[in-house]
């Protein structure tokens, strides 16, 4: 398989945490957000969205959406398992995990900040605002869901990473970015020290790919 991704990408970030996880290798391949490389004929063809990541499978079959490929992940080699085996449980770590992939990525990725920028006129500082605002609307979401919650242990939910985590991570990376300040959310500090202790979270991180940049 190969993986289409960007140093940076959240969520290229969240399937490289997922394949580390499952111990699977694949071919990396990489797509420079900044200069538009997404935006190629060649790499529209894969992915009309024009986003990272995308996974070509063996058979040519390409997959996109970063949390549809980590349940494809998870399907074909079910050990260790990212998401609960209760169905109340698998809907808990699906939802957490849609706070930071759902509510705060999409407007606080490269291409709204991108279009805040030049269509309203914003500075580096209304663009960084404006992201901090986002990040700072779900943490509080996510830290009410977590803390003192029956089901939160080690990690988002119990005591192994799940789906959740894969995708809170990435985000609070990029909360650091933006000068977020994270002693706001104790519960999701904690959970995030937890997770990259776990050396498929720490090899997975942006400044550790390949294609990374200062």
């Amino acid at each position: 398989m190969k993986l289409y991704g960007y140093f940076r990408s959240s969520a290229a970030f969240r399937v490289r945490i997922a394949l580390n996880l499952k111990g699977i290798s694949v071919d990396h391949a990489f797509r420079h957000l900044r200069k538009g490389e997404q935006s190629t004929p060649d790499y529209a063809r894969l992915n009309p969205q024009k986003l990272v990541p995308a996974l070509q499978l063996d058979n040519g079959e390409v997959l996109t959406q970063s949390l549809a490929i980590v349940e494809y992940l998870n399907e074909i080699a079910p050990e260790p398992p990212l998401l609960p085996a209760d169905p109340v449980g698998r809907a808990r770590a699906r939802a957490l995990a849609l706070i930071p992939a759902c509510e705060i990525h999409p407007i606080q990725n490269l291409r709204v900040l991108g279009y805040v920028r030049e269509k309203y006129g914003q500075d580096e500082a209304g663009v960084a605002a404006w992201a901090r605002h986002w990040i700072g609307t779900g943490f509080e979401a996510y830290e009410s869901s977590v803390a003192g919650h029956s089901a939160t242990g080690m990690f988002s939910h119990g005591d192994r990473p799940t789906l959740a985590d894969i995708a809170l991570v990435p985000q609070v990376f990029n909360a650091a970015r933006f000068q977020v300040d994270m002693t706001r959310y104790p519960t999701i500090r904690r959970i995030h020290e937890a997770c990259m202790k776990l050396r498929a979270f720490d090899l997975a991180q942006p400044s550790k790919q390949p294609d990374a940049e200062p």
